[in-house]
């Protein structure tokens, strides 16, 4: 096939050609390597290329496979993570001015993984500073979204939705403290999954809330999100806080076949005073369910009462986390600071201890009342952003009390299920409109802790019923 096709096949389609022989790893490299060069300067995705690192890893792998020493559905695939992940010897920013000049020297664990997976690293990808705020509080500018360049590709994992959507690498892993893995893949078009906490490890990662900190994959398909998962998920004795719970064979469980399974439409988020939804993303949701209906699902509406304070809860424990992580740099180099995330880490300072209390009751809270939810049902839906992408504005800010109070309301679509520490996954249901300009819109399908595999397989379901994942963006 022709090199400059190749950035177009999935993970998964590339893996297989990559088995075959029919593609080499040295080609996929290449094939990425040119794209990144064209295409990147307009959305500005990479922090750091890491061009000749990653073609001695393709040659590498290219002797492996001949040799016959195939590793599975990575091997030779070109990968990119978010640049909060450690690196040994690649500097890890952080998207920030203060950590411009880091370098690790160890790789985090799922670097690790990926590279015992045979993955190939292409570099490291953009992100908002200290994974808060907006696109344009990156100390290497915004990342933009590949279907308009003047709107974000999400926060704060934001280099790691633009890049997998621009097809600027095969597969990515994000972070997910509040829901940045599911917001970027919502306004990206992809699809992308919050583990369950404790699933994959945190070892060599700049924490954004440690409490909540999740990786995991951004992608183009359910598959490539299965074969990513798979291969950094795992018990790990460098992060006391990962679990030895097996991990399964997730591509194996997507079979395509949900009848029977008990889905749970969240009546709460489709809309109300508390919480506001574009109508646009209420339609297409509602569409999504029906297909899941169609194909043999049993769908009832479910009623999670908390869910209207989950914004305000997880903002309250996030921002104290954040801003507890180094002091010292607000006290000492706060000039060094984006001016969006310094008013935030100020202002976290200020939150009283009373007002964290009473948060980490209400997580408690909402954790039982998911829970309980899943008892009754396999899976609970509803939108995972409250709208599509947002404007890139330069001159961002608060304006009003209402609008943050919106805002933080907002925060309640993802924030519900790093509250409960249980797996969602963001996927594609619709688009604003038909023509140029078109914006993606997203579902989201959450599940029991660890159980992944269902979330997945009732993801894949609905994909490969529909074609939302078959279109690209203009700037590809």
């Amino acid at each position: 096939m022709d090199r400059a096709d190749i950035p177009f096949l999935s993970a998964t389609e590339l893996a297989s050609r990559i088995e075959a022989k029919q593609v080499s790893p040295v080609e996929a490299v290449e094939a990425y390597l040119d794209r990144i060069e064209r295409v990147d300067p307009r959305v500005n995705s990479y922090v750091t290329v890491c061009a000749e690192d990653a073609r001695r890893d393709a040659c590498r792998a290219e002797e492996e496979i001949q040799r016959g020493e195939y590793r599975g559905p990575l091997h030779g695939v070109p990968v990119a993570v978010k640049d909060q992940i450690y690196t040994k010897g690649i500097r890890t920013t952080g998207g920030s001015k203060i950590r411009a000049g880091f370098v690790p020297d160890v790789d985090a664990t799922v670097v690790t993984n990926l590279k015992k997976a045979g993955a190939i690293l292409l570099g490291k990808l953009n992100m908002s500073e200290f994974a808060n705020g907006p696109p344009q509080s990156s100390a290497s500018g915004p990342a933009r979204n590949p279907w308009d360049l003047a709107y974000s590709p999400g926060t704060s994992s934001t280099g790691s939705g633009a890049a997998t959507a621009a097809r600027l690498c095969a597969t990515s892993l994000g972070e997910d403290t509040g829901g940045s893995i599911r917001g970027p893949a919502s306004y990206s078009g992809l699809v992308g999954l919050r583990p369950t906490w404790g699933r994959v490890s945190r070892y060599g990662v700049d924490g954004a809330g440690w409490s909540f900190d999740t990786i995991g994959p951004v992608s183009r398909t359910v598959e490539d999100c299965a074969a990513t998962i798979g291969a950094i998920a795992g018990y790990d004795p460098k992060d006391p806080y990962t679990h030895q719970v097996p991990v399964p064979d997730y591509r194996q469980a997507l079979t395509g076949d949900i009848r029977g399974l008990r889905v749970g439409l969240v009546r709460e988020f489709l809309g109300t005073k508390e919480l506001a939804l574009d109508p646009r993303t209420r339609d297409a949701v509602i569409a999504a369910v029906e297909v899941l209906r169609g194909l043999g699902a049993e769908v009832k509406e479910v009623s999670l009462p908390l869910s209207a304070r989950c914004g305000v809860v997880i903002r309250t424990i996030t921002h104290t986390e954040r801003v507890s992580l180094h002091p010292e740099w607000l006290r000492q180099q706060a000039q060094d600071y984006h001016p969006i995330t310094r008013v935030t880490f100020t202002t976290a300072n200020l939150i009283p201890a009373q007002a964290y209390y009473k948060a980490q009751k209400l997580r408690a809270m909402v954790r039982q009342e998911v829970l309980e939810a899943l008892k009754q049902v396999d899976v609970l839906v509803h939108p995972t952003t409250a709208g599509p992408a947002d404007l890139i504005d330069p001159q961002a800010r608060v304006r009003s009390k209402e609008q943050a109070i919106r805002s933080l309301a907002a925060g309640g679509y993802r924030g519900l299920y790093s509250l409960t520490g249980a797996p969602a996954l963001s996927i594609p249901c619709g688009f604003t409109s038909e023509g140029d300009g078109a914006l993606p819109l997203a579902l989201q399908i959450a599940g029991r802790p660890f159980d992944e595999a269902t979330v997945l397989r009732a993801g894949h379901a609905y994909e490969q019923a529909t074609e939302w994942h078959k279109r690209l963006p203009p700037e590809c």
